[in-house]
Formats: structure tokens, sequence, C-alpha cells
């Protein structure tokens, strides 16, 4: 017999997992080892959070103003939040597609096509912030759901891989807040289901490639070496679902796997504690790690308002 689903403490546990995980990666560019980055942790009065959490922030800013993703909308929230706090440590692409649109005009998603000679972007920042789709839309329809995480992404990130990396990163977040963490845990179906979701070479390959590693049972060493680490969301993405489902019963082995391994740490953090997040919910992050992130009550704030608004639109 399933048990009931928290949805509320689920809500809340993929969005403050985000920051936290986004919060502590930042915090492992500098301490690289367990020991020193729970050294650092603990002595530390603030977790501070990057741009990975601030786009986020915007993503559900949008949703509760409007109750949809719609492109200028969410663009400019995005470019609010940039420029009240261009420090948060944006990659080049994001503020570059925000400076055209004001300067020519033109659409966010014509901006962002124009990045990288006509390619767009496919490194992982529509995939770092898109927690609040998978959490929004769960429910609905695998279609529906891809469609409302292009639409998120779109704005800065308009390649396929860009795209589909952000779509599967939110199916993770949609299947973990619909399972409960004491019922077993299928790992092979949870990413067979994301191998078939895919939509680009490129993410499937590497999904299969998670599959096999955690069917083998191999080290992050091993899934860092096969999977790449680089901004590529094709070369993060995979490693922070691998992360999830390598520690999936433990929010915090989820976290030091996804950020102590190198690469883009702070959105690998992000990436990897909104998919446990989701899962565990809010109640399996360590309270002494949530009481230190900044805008904590804020950031609480805003996710409740976002489950209120779902319940309300799930009603009629």
């Amino acid at each position: 017999m399933n048990k009931e689903i928290d949805l509320k403490d689920k809500f809340l546990g993929s969005i403050i997992g985000c920051a936290i995980g986004d919060a502590i990666g930042e915090q492992a560019f500098l301490h690289t080892t367990k020991e020193e980055l729970c050294y650092v942790i603990e002595k530390s009065e603030q977790l501070y959070y990057t741009d990975d959490t601030a786009m986020t922030i915007a993503i559900i800013k949008s949703i509760l103003e409007i109750g949809d993703i719609e492109e200028k909308h969410l663009g400019d929230k995005f470019s609010i939040e940039f420029y009240i706090e261009p420090w948060r440590g944006y990659a080049p692409g994001p503020p570059t597609v925000f400076d055209m649109v004001r300067k020519k005009g033109i659409s966010y998603s014509k901006a962002a096509s124009m990045l990288f000679d006509g390619q767009g972007s496919f490194g992982n920042g529509a995939a770092m912030r898109v927690a609040p789709i998978g959490i929004f839309y769960h429910d609905l329809p695998p279609e529906v759901l891809y469609e409302k995480a292009r639409l998120s992404a779109l704005v800065t990130h308009s390649h396929p891989v860009g795209i589909d990396g952000a779509a599967v990163q939110a199916m993770a977040i949609a299947m973990a807040i619909k399972m409960h963490p004491e019922d077993y845990f299928f790992r092979e179906d949870f990413i067979e289901y994301l191998i078939q979701f895919s939509r680009t070479n490129q993410i499937r390959d590497k999904m299969k490639i998670v599959k096999d590693l955690i069917e083998q049972d191999l080290s992050p060493k091993m899934a860092i070496i096969k999977l790449g680490r680089s901004v590529a969301v094709h070369e993060s993405m995979p490693f922070s679902v691998y992360s999830f489902l390598k520690h999936y019963d433990s929010f915090e082995e989820c976290l030091f796997c996804a950020v102590l391994h190198g690469g883009d740490r702070d959105t690998l953090g992000a990436m990897a504690c909104s998919i446990s997040g989701a899962y565990l919910g809010i109640r399996n992050i360590p309270e002494k790690w949530i009481k230190k992130l900044e805008n904590f009550s804020y950031i609480n704030d805003l996710c409740l308002e976002l489950y209120e608004k779902y319940i309300n639109n799930r009603r009629f």
C-alpha cells in the first residue's frame, strides 16, 4: 500500500535543497575534502548562494505572478535579479542576453539563439534553476512538463542539448517528488525513464552511462571519467543524477558526492540536491544547514506560496 506523500515537505525540500547544494557547492571550490568542507560549514555563520538559486527564485516569482511560464515575464524576472545582484557569479551568457534585449529590443529567446555563433548555449544554466518547474508541474503529462522546461530554458539556453538537459533534470525532480522515501526505490526504473524521456543523443547517451554506473556500483571517480565534469549540461547534469541515485537515502551524502569531485561544484550541488530534497523532503535536510542558509525565511515563504498556488490550481 502506498504511503501518503507530504507534498509541502517535498516542495520545500527541493527548493531549499537546491539552495543549500548551491551554497555548499560554492564553498567546495576552495575546500575540496569532506573534512575540510564540513569544518568550514560548521564555522560559517551563513551559507551564501549563487546565481543558481537567484534564478530559481526568479522562476518561482514568475509562476506566482502569472501562474505559468511565459518568456518575456520570466526573462524580465531573471534580468531584474541580475541587475540587483550581479555579483552572484553569473556565467557570461545570461548577462549578454539581458544586455542584447535591452539595447536591441529583441526577445530573450532571439538573443539567446545568437550566442555561440548562432548555436545557442548548451550549458547547465537552464538545468540548475529548473526545480520550480519540476515540482509545480510534477503531476502533468510528461510532454507538458517537457514543454514548460523548454520554455524556461529558451530565455537563455536555446541549444537543443541545453533544453533537453533542463527537461530531464525537471523530470528527475518530478519523479522524486511523487515517491515516498520509505518505499522501495527502484533505481534502474528511475534512470530508464529518464533515458526514454530525453530527446537528444548527447543527454540520452550520458543517461545510459549513469544506468551502467549505478548497476555496476562504480565509484564517483569512475563516474566523473565516464560522464565528464564541464559546465556543458550533458557533462554535469548526469553526474548530479548519478550522485542522487548513488545516495538516494541521504541528502548529506548526495551533496558531498556531487560537490567534492571537481567540475562546476555549486551547480552540481544545486542540481543533485534539488532532486534529493524532492525525494526526501525538507525534514531530512540537516536543520543546522537550513538555519545558516542565506535568506532562508524569504525562500521558505516563496516555496510555501508556490505550494499554495499549486494546491489552488489543481483544486479546480
